[in-house]
């Protein structure tokens, strides 16, 4: 299990309070960011920075869009606040693999960075001023709700962090065109 100072499932924490924590972890990670952005020296913490918010969102994004919003979908009348998350959360994706395939001397990864941190807390603060209060009231069990979202964020960290499985050379494998040869 990686650390990344999140709660564990068997921690009683709300659905709201979870997300707000994870909001608040990435919104201190970009501030990190931005306090070394003008230091060239700072090119390779700077760019431990960027891996780690783009670990977070992409884990904060998954549960969301696994659980907290197909749940909100479900009880609030709403879809144009729902659509418009979605299509955050798509843009923010498109940013975030933009970040994966750069290195740290790229021109661009700074203006990235900004630009995701821009999307970020605009919709960090439309999911928070509007979903939040549309799941208070709601009637959905928040707290079994976060229960669920941390048991889940568990599972994708373990998936996300878990070093991938052996390769059998003797299995075709995607995009193979044909078997591999027996060995003779």
């Amino acid at each position: 299990m990686s650390n990344h100072g999140k709660p564990k499932s068997g921690a009683a924490i709300g659905a709201l309070a979870l997300l707000k924590a994870d909001h608040d972890k990435v919104k201190s990670l970009f501030l990190a960011f931005d306090s070394l952005r003008e230091n060239d020296d700072e090119d390779e913490r700077k760019f431990e920075l960027v891996d780690e918010i783009c670990y977070e969102l992409t884990l904060h994004s998954m549960i969301e869009e696994d659980i907290f919003y197909p749940m909100l979908r479900s009880v609030i009348d709403d879809g144009e606040l729902m659509d418009e998350a979605d299509v955050d959360h798509v843009g923010m994706r498109d940013l975030i693999g933009r970040l994966d395939v750069m290195y740290p001397g790229d021109d661009h990864v700074a203006a990235t960075v900004t630009v995701l941190g821009e999307e970020m807390r605009r919709h960090i603060a439309r999911e928070e001023r509007d979903m939040f209060d549309a799941a208070l009231e709601s009637g959905i069990d928040l707290d079994d709700l976060g229960e669920r979202l941390a048991a889940r964020k568990d599972q994708l960290d373990d998936d996300l962090t878990a070093p991938p499985p052996p390769i059998d050379a003797m299995d075709r494998h995607d995009g193979a065109r044909r078997m591999p040869r027996p060995p003779d």
